[in-house]
């Protein structure tokens, strides 16, 4: 193909490859330390009367608003939000426990048309949309990082690479479940939402020099219109190696132990892993212990569990080795889409080879416009187009593929022309 057939040959002598020199400043070649918040360590809002403050000041306040939200994955159960960070021009910051004030509708209603900044969007939204924080459109500043082709897209880095400053991140895995919270950690909290209009401000910039802003704008849309992803079927079958369990027996066995783990966790309000590890559950389908003494020498039920704690454990065992037949989980339904790629050559040498054509066309694009291959075009889509592609292989018929797979203008009018000639090269 040539440049004169290739949409992406214009913007690969336009984007000079990647982030450019004037977006790295680092002052001296190291980065200075951000030690402290602007304004000093904003007091944490946990009543109604200082939540309408804040809201009254972010409602009158003017420009995006940076969004930063904290859990406590890995100590507590689901993954609420513990602490809310926001700042704004004309209002500062803000920090807001979600415990005190588990209703942020009304600043979400406050902030409605304001564009929101987040980093790494997906991450926070589901736990900010649980207290009523929703955006109506969205600046992700890990997800423009990534489109303008910089190695490092962590928070930390960005803020480095890009704006010269050393944010301090030693708090970033804590319990922020934790009351009261330390001094350290909010004004680690407060820094997060610091400096992330700057960044947003110096992305869009180099965005915009390398051709790519309005690549950007569709992803964020997608994001903000995205709904809340529907809930899982079947948790249980997504155990930790859960691939060495192969008998219904012992599928039942994982899903009473894993349900029974579950309730007690949101019981006791704790990760599911503090209770029982994954690994511990798979053992104990494997084995189908006999008893309790068999069950407690087995790998996670050692000394430091208690006679009770092993009781319960032996009852969900039990319960699955007395299921009849008919009330087995059956082995998991084959899901939707094409199967794995590694059994492609075996089930269909034809789609095999449009596959890696597919994959030498995306990744050469990718390369060449310097951004991550799975942002360009997702792998899923990649695989389902090659397993069921369209009967005739022209732009038109690729193009209306892709987008019923979800990709989004930008990458259609990028990708299909490599595509077309990929598949038409092993017709």
């Amino acid at each position: 193909m040539t440049d004169a057939q290739d949409p992406a040959a214009d913007l690969r002598t336009t984007t000079g490859g990647g982030p450019s020199d004037d977006v790295v400043v680092p002052p001296g070649g190291l980065p200075t330390p951000l030690l402290e918040p602007r304004e000093g360590i904003p007091p944490v809002v946990a009543d109604a009367d200082a939540l309408a403050e804040v809201v009254a000041a972010f409602a009158a306040g003017t420009g995006p608003v940076a969004v930063d939200a904290e859990r406590a994955s890995g100590y507590r159960y689901g993954q609420r939000a513990y602490l809310v960070q926001l700042r704004r021009e004309g209002a500062g910051s803000a920090l807001i426990d979600p415990v005190g004030c588990p209703d942020l509708s009304a600043l979400g209603e406050a902030l409605s048309g304001t564009e929101w900044i987040l980093h790494a969007a997906t991450q926070d939204l589901p736990c900010l949309r649980e207290i009523g924080m929703v955006p109506t459109s969205l600046f992700d500043t890990e997800l423009a990082g990534r489109l303008a082709g910089f190695p490092r897209v962590g928070l930390g880095a960005m803020v480095e690479s890009v704006l010269g400053y050393a944010l301090e991140k030693g708090h970033s895995a804590v319990d922020w479940s934790t009351r009261p919270l330390p001094e350290p950690w909010l004004r680690y909290a407060a820094l997060d939402v610091e400096l992330l209009v700057d960044l947003r401000d110096a992305l869009e910039k180099e965005l915009d020099r390398q051709g790519k802003l309005e690549w950007a704008r569709q992803e964020f849309d997608a994001i903000a219109s995205a709904p809340p992803a529907p809930p899982r079927k079947d948790p249980w079958r997504r155990t930790s190696g859960m691939h060495k369990v192969r008998r219904r027996r012992q599928m039942a066995v994982v899903r009473e132990l894993w349900e029974s783990r579950d309730r007690i966790a949101q019981r006791r309000d704790v990760s599911p892993g503090k209770v029982l590890g994954d690994a511990a559950i798979v053992e104990a389908a494997l084995a189908l212990p006999a008893n309790v003494h068999t069950l407690s020498a087995l790998p996670g039920y050692g000394q430091r569990m208690g006679r009770r704690q092993l009781d319960q454990w032996m009852a969900a065992v039990d319960r699955a080795k007395a299921l009849p037949e008919n009330e087995l989980p059956q082995p998991g339904a084959t899901p939707a889409g094409p199967p794995p790629p590694r059994s492609w050559v075996d089930k269909d040498p034809a789609a095999a080879a449009r596959l890696a054509a597919a994959r030498t066309a995306v990744s050469a694009l990718a390369e060449a416009l310097n951004l991550p291959q799975e942002n360009l075009i997702t792998p899923d889509t990649v695989r389902r187009l090659c397993w069921e592609p369209p009967q005739r292989l022209h732009a038109d018929a690729v193009s209306q593929a892709l987008a019923g797979y979800g990709a989004r203008p930008w990458q259609i009018e990028l990708v299909t022309p490599a595509l077309v000639t990929a598949l038409a090269a092993t017709a």
